[in-house]
């Protein structure tokens, strides 16, 4: 799954993106309701974990403003604010859940995996490449029928890149998205688990879906 935060402090910022890259999920992280909200309408993304104390635009004028645009991602509120009027304006504004600060990271997870599944029939679930096929909500993916046996991190470079099919990519994007902006390490470990995917979803089934592109990165072809 794709997950944006939009969190100011970078604690709190830096201990959620850690745990969903944890999960294998693609996460994006800004620090102001101002990029929250357009970056949330414009990512693409599968949820949204939005404080509500934030500069720029509070957490609810961001909901408020999504929701008015038509903007149906889920978002789940999380925040030091617990009183029973804060929740009741966050959901009457729009939020799907609402989680308190300090909180647990297995009930953040299971609570965006729940809101993402309920959000199932209004948005695509599956993405799909030829015989390819990923669920990230289920993180699960497929060659045809086979499943196929992916780690956390092959699994959300999968997703990056079926995410982005029929478009080349740069090493550079691919570490932003799938390992963090913060990243300090050699861009070559793009090529690493390019190698480990080529391997797990290509080479058993006779195909060559990943293709490499001389200057640019590499495209995912369906």
């Amino acid at each position: 799954m794709r997950i944006l935060v939009v969190e100011d402090d970078p604690a709190i910022a830096e201990t959620v993106r850690r745990v969903l890259l944890a999960e294998g999920w693609v996460v994006e992280t800004v620090a102001d309701g101002l990029d929250g909200r357009e970056e949330a309408a414009t990512g693409g993304y599968d949820a949204v974990v939005l404080d509500i104390m934030l500069p720029g635009l509070s957490g609810y004028e961001v909901v408020r403003g999504l929701r008015a645009d038509g903007v149906w991602t889920p978002i789940l509120m999380l925040t030091a604010k617990d009183g029973e009027y804060d929740q009741a304006d966050a959901f009457d504004l729009g939020a799907d859940d609402y989680l308190t600060k300090p909180f647990s990271p297995v009930v953040l997870v299971a609570r965006l995996r729940a809101i993402v599944r309920r959000s199932a029939p209004e948005r695509p679930t599956v993405l799909s490449a030829g015989t390819l096929t990923l669920d990230p909500a289920a993180h699960v993916a497929h060659r045809g029928d086979a499943e196929l046996a992916l780690t956390r991190r092959e699994f959300a470079l999968l997703e990056f890149l079926m995410r982005n099919k029929g478009t080349a990519v740069t090493k550079a994007q691919i570490v932003e998205s799938v390992w963090d902006v913060n990243y300090a390490g050699d861009e070559n470990v793009v090529e690493v688990y390019i190698s480990y995917l080529r391997k797990r979803i290509d080479a058993p089934f006779g195909c060559a879906s990943i293709v490499t592109v001389r200057g640019v990165g590499y495209r995912l072809d369906g």
